[in-house]
C-alpha cells in the first residue's frame, strides 16, 4: 500500500510505503488503544455514577453487586451445609467412641461412673433448618472439648492398661522349664531321703541336666548363692512381695541384682544340693509363705497339673536359705 501525503502551503508531497506486516502491526496497535480507552471510560462512568448515585448507572451497579453477593452468599451456604454435615458425622463418630471407651473400661477395672460424661440428648425431630455460622462455631467448640476429654480418658485408661500389663508380667504363670510336666507336687509327702513324712514346698520338674531354667516372670535377682539344701539357687523379687526360688540348678547365668524378664533363661537343670537326680525344685513365696506354684502355673495356662485336687499355701514362714535347719528341697 503507497500512501501519498501532499502539503498545499510547501507545495510538496511524501509517499508512505506499507507493507502487509506492518499494516497488521498498526492495525493491532489502534485496536489495543481503542481497547484502553474504552474501559477507561467505562471504569470511570461506572465509578462516578455509583459514587455520583446516577440513575441509570446506580441501578446497573446495585443490580451487579447484589448477583455478587447472591452468589458469594450462595457459595458460603453450600460450604456451610458441607461442614454441618461433617460435623454431624464426627459427633456420631464421638458417640461410638463413648460407647467403645464404656467397653475399656471395664478391661481397665474402672466403673463408667468414674468419668464424666455429656448430657443425653433426644426428641422428636419436628423441623430442619441451616445453621449459620455463629452455631457451627459453637458447635465446633463443643466438639472440640468432648474430643479434648475423649483424650483425656484414653490417656487415662492407656495408663491402666499398661500398669495391668506390668502386672500381668510380674506374676509367675510361666513355665519355668518348658515342655516339662511337674512330678512330686507341692504338699506333704514321704520324704526320698529320710523316708519320713515332710512338707514339700514347691515343684519338682524332671529334666536332663542343662535343660533351660527360665523365669516364671520378670524381676531383680536378690538371691543367687550355693545352699547345702537347695544347691546352686536362685531367688526373684517380683515386687508386692512376691518371690521365686529356682534351686538345683548346674549352672547359674545371672548374679544378685540383675533384672530378668519373663521367660529369660537364668539357670541350667542340674543335681546340686540335697537332691537324687537332675531336677529343677520350683517355688513360690507370698510375704514369706510358701505357696503351691501350681496355682499360679495353671493361671497361666503353661503347665498341667498332675496334683490330686488342689494344694492349700502352707502356714509355714519363710526361712531364709542361709538359716534353713533341716532341709525342705528334695527329688
Amino acid at each position: 500500500m503507497h500512501l501519498i501525503i501532499t502539503d498545499a502551503r510547501l507545495a510538496r508531497s511524501r509517499a508512505i510505503h506499507l507493507s502487509g506486516s506492518r499494516l497488521v502491526l498498526a492495525g493491532l496497535g489502534l485496536s489495543l488503544c481503542l481497547m484502553l480507552v474504552a474501559a477507561t471510560l467505562y471504569h470511570w462512568v461506572f465509578l462516578k455514577g455509583a459514587r455520583e448515585g446516577w440513575p441509570i448507572v446506580g441501578s446497573l451497579v446495585r443490580l451487579v453487586v447484589k448477583d455478587e453477593f447472591a452468589e458469594r452468599d450462595r457459595f458460603m451456604r453450600a460450604n456451610l451445609d458441607a461442614m454441618a454435615r461433617r460435623v454431624g458425622e464426627m459427633q456420631a463418630r464421638m458417640v461410638q467412641l463413648e460407647s467403645l471407651g464404656d467397653r475399656v473400661l471395664g478391661l481397665a477395672g474402672m466403673a463408667p461412673s468414674d468419668i464424666q460424661k455429656s448430657d443425653a440428648r433426644g426428641g422428636v425431630l419436628v423441623s430442619a433448618r441451616d445453621l449459620s455460622m455463629e452455631e457451627l462455631q459453637a458447635t465446633l467448640d463443643e466438639l472440640e472439648r468432648l474430643t479434648n476429654q475423649r483424650v483425656d480418658l484414653m490417656t487415662v485408661l492407656e495408663s491402666r492398661l499398661f500398669d495391668q500389663h506390668i502386672r500381668k508380667k510380674m506374676i509367675p504363670t510361666h513355665a519355668p522349664v518348658t515342655g516339662r510336666a511337674p512330678g512330686s507336687a507341692f504338699g506333704w509327702r514321704v520324704d526320698p531321703i529320710t523316708g519320713q513324712s515332710a512338707l514339700h514346698t514347691g515343684l519338682d520338674f524332671q529334666a536332663d541336666t542343662g535343660t533351660a531354667i527360665l523365669a516364671a516372670a520378670g524381676g531383680v535377682v536378690v538371691t543367687q548363692e550355693f545352699h547345702p539344701a537347695y544347691g546352686n539357687m536362685i531367688e526373684v523379687d517380683h515386687g508386692n512381695q512376691l518371690v521365686t526360688r529356682y534351686a538345683h540348678a548346674s549352672r547359674t547365668l545371672v548374679k544378685q541384682g540383675d533384672i530378668v524378664k519373663r521367660g529369660q533363661k537364668i539357670a541350667e537343670v542340674g543335681t546340686t544340693g540335697r537332691s537324687t537326680g537332675p531336677h529343677l525344685h520350683f517355688e513360690v513365696l507370698v510375704q514369706g509363705v510358701f505357696q503351691d506354684p501350681q496355682k499360679f502355673l495353671s493361671a497361666g495356662g503353661t503347665v498341667p497339673s498332675n496334683a490330686p485336687g488342689p494344694q492349700v499355701a502352707s502356714i509355714q514362714p519363710r526361712a531364709s536359705p542361709a538359716q534353713t535347719a533341716a532341709p525342705m528341697a528334695g527329688r
